[in-house]
């Protein structure tokens, strides 16, 4: 093993994985991911090889496709728009409408059960309703 580590600058001249600059890198190394996850029996190699690409990968996509944090409200926001819901759809989760509608205008914040039933609902973390603005 310590001949092989002696020159890592060979190593990646000769094609050994190198860090991920851009999103055609990305496609290659994820289809190559992909081809060595769906082996039934992978060599020790093999597993090495996909620790390394993920690792790659993920450091990537945490670098270039980062999803900032958002609040509570602005999450519930999002989640009636892309479900296609009314505030009123909510009421089970918030227990009333006025409830829903105070906290979507910033007047109150959510109890620990309604954040509870909003993570069952939508099955997401509790942690995405409980960010602060």
């Amino acid at each position: 093993m310590n001949t092989v580590l002696a020159d890592p600058a060979k190593m990646i001249a000769k094609g050994a994985p190198h860090v991920i600059h851009n999103d055609k890198e990305l496609e290659v190394y994820t289809n190559a991911l992909f081809q060595l996850t769906a082996l039934k029996h992978p060599s020790s190699a093999e597993v090495e090889a996909i620790e390394l690409l993920t690792l790659l990968v993920e450091r990537y996509e945490q670098t270039h496709y980062a999803i900032p944090a958002a609040d509570a409200a602005s999450v519930v926001r999002l989640l009636i728009e892309q479900q296609g819901l009314t505030q009123r759809d909510l009421t089970p989760e918030f227990g009333s409408e006025s409830a829903i509608s105070m906290f979507l205008a910033g007047q109150r914040k959510l109890t620990l059960e309604q954040v509870r039933r909003l993570s069952s609902r939508f099955k997401l973390p509790a942690d995405v309703f409980i960010r602060k603005p």
